[in-house]
Parts: structure tokens; sequence; C-alpha cells
């Protein structure tokens, strides 16, 4: 059950991050919420964690507008949870009196069950000898074309690649494509990559001189009610890291940047190591390898929509400032000051 948790609260505090308001869960649902809750008794610490991410956002019997209610995707994806409880757990029902949303404080978890695909190993392949542009095409018809990566994508959805210059000194990488990636088929175009943008200008760069891609090509699935778009995102597996690593390691080939930045925790794993470190606070602002490269870890673009403090800015400012003097960008005093109200 440990693998099953997390999704649908970091869902809220993205829908959180974009000014949502409302959701709606039934009381089938938290009924279900409580019954796993019981049953994970040493979770308590994810569990409130969780809870306070819900009652953050006041539950609506009418559900977000722009969502449709939150109960039709709850319940469908806590089912595969619930039935995989050990026996000795006893079933609860939902009691009439149930409160449509969890009180604040109540030791409930939105939690999202899904089995990660079973995934064959990569395949190696060689990118022709050509120009930088001759071999990028090559690669996207490549990745386009597999059956593996294809098979991963939902119906109307997009696989993605990395876009930019093939010239960029600079690799920003993140770990998976989120529900606007997968929608346009580009990388970092959601609130988060809105933000990716704006630090990037702050540096003195245009997006369009930096390459930016994710570890994965394709966004990890999550069950969904038949109808319904996915909610929230689920953290990349180690196999299906493995299995587009080198995808990423071709792009660097082409690209052959001066730094890459690894944008959070998944894709420091999924470039240093799965396991490499325990807290992302090990490996943050120092400098590390990846194929041939430097690499610097920072957090990911969304941690600041969640921490907007100029505490967390500045953290991120100063990893950053490392990779300006790494690449030969001049830092004017401005630059070095950014963010050093810390409030």
């Amino acid at each position: 059950m440990d693998a099953i948790l997390e999704a649908l609260s970091s869902e809220l505090r993205r829908l959180k991050a974009a000014g949502v308001k409302t959701v709606a869960i039934s009381p089938e649902s938290l009924a279900a919420l409580r019954q796993l809750a019981e049953a994970a008794p040493r979770r308590d610490s994810r569990v409130a964690s969780a809870a306070g991410a819900v009652s953050a956002i006041a539950a609506d019997p009418a559900g977000s507008p722009s969502r449709g209610p939150m109960s039709a995707v709850v319940a469908p994806l806590l089912a595969p949870a619930v039935a995989s409880m050990p026996p000795s757990v006893p079933p609860r029902t939902a009691s009439p009196a149930a409160p449509a949303s969890p009180r604040r404080g109540e030791p409930a978890e939105l939690v999202a069950a899904t089995a990660a695909p079973k995934l064959p190993p990569p395949q190696p392949f060689s990118i022709p000898a050509g120009a930088k542009a001759e071999r990028m095409t090559a690669l996207r018809e490549r990745i386009f074309a597999d059956p593996v990566c294809r098979q991963q994508v939902r119906p109307g959805k997009k696989l993605v690649v990395g876009t930019g210059s093939l010239d960029a000194k600079l690799f920003f990488c993140g770990e998976a494509p989120g529900a606007e990636e997968e929608a346009q088929g580009e990388p970092f175009v959601g609130p988060a990559g809105q933000l990716l943008t704006r630090m990037i200008q702050a540096m003195g760069v245009r997006r369009e001189d930096v390459y930016i891609g994710n570890i994965m090509n394709w966004r990890p699935d999550l069950p969904t009610a038949e109808g319904q778009e996915q909610m929230g995102n689920r953290p990349p597996t180690t196999e299906e890291l493995q299995y587009c690593l080198p995808f990423l390691r071709a792009q660097l080939e082409i690209v052959a940047p001066d730094v890459i930045v690894a944008l959070g925790s998944t894709a420091a794993q999924g470039l240093l190591g799965v396991g490499s470190f325990k807290a992302l606070g090990e490996v943050r602002g120092r400098w590390s390898e990846f194929a041939g490269k430097p690499v610097m870890v920072t957090y990911h673009p969304s941690y600041i929509l969640r921490n907007g403090s100029n505490r967390s800015k500045r953290a991120i400012w100063e990893d950053l400032l490392l990779v300006m003097e790494r690449v030969g960008l001049a830092i004017s005093e401005r630059q070095r000051g950014f963010f050093l109200d810390r409030t």
C-alpha cells in the first residue's frame, strides 16, 4: 500500500496553487479514506499532511466548475486500494451522517491506486550522423514510433520530447510531463513551466536559448473514471525512468550542453541513481555528474508554486547563480541580491 499514497493529495496542492477553491468529496469516498488511514496507522504524518491539503481546499458539493465533481474521480481510484487491504481490516460503510468533507485535522488521506505498467528493457539504438537538426529529427521520429512509448499515452494525448536551442549551454531536466504538457506535446508549458520561464529570464537568458526536457516522454498513468480526465500526477517508477533514460542521453548527446539543471527530487534520482540520496537537501546546490556533464540539482518550480516565500525562492536562485558562474554568464549586483529579503 505504500506505493499508492500521495498522488491525489499532490493534485489538490496543485489545484490550490492554480487558484481552485472548491472540490467535492462524496461520503462513500471519505469512508474509504478513513478505512485506509486506520489500516496504516504508522503513516500518521503522511495522513495528516494530506488531510491538510484536503481541508485547505474547502469541499463544495458542486465540485470545481472547471474539473467536475471530484468524487467521481476519487471513488474509482480508491476502490483498488481498498480491495488490496489485508482481510484483518474489517470493511466500513459510510454513515448517513458522514460529513461531506474532511474536517480540519481529520486523519484522512486521498490516495490513488495504480499498477504501474510492466515494461520491457530499453532497446539499444543509434542516431545517424549529420547536423544537429537532422539528428534531433531522427531521434524524435524514433521516440514517436516506439511501441512502448505509444502504448503509454492516453487517447487524444501526446508524447513529449524536449525543445529549445540545439546549441544550448543549459539543459533543464524535469521528471515527466503533466496534464498541460501531454495535451500540447511540449515540456513545461503549465504553471510550473511558466515559472521556469521567468526563472530563466531572471538569469538573463531567453527560454528559446536553453533546452528544456523531461526524463519521461509520457505522463505516468493513473486509473481514471470513464469519461474523466486524469486527476493528479504519479511519480514515474524506476522501470519507467530506466526505459526513457536512453532517449534523454541521446538528447544530451545532440545538444551537448555545458550544464544540466535537474529540477526536483525525481529528476535528480533519475540522473544520479535511484536511492543515491534520501532527501533533496543532500544533493541540492552541489555539483554532480550525468553522462559526462556537470549536474546542478535544485527544487522543481512547482515547489515555489506551493511555497512562494522569498526564502524558498532564494534557495533556488542561489543554485542558479552557481549555474550562471559555471557557464560564464554575467551576474549583476542586482541579480546577486534577488530574494535576499527572507520574509
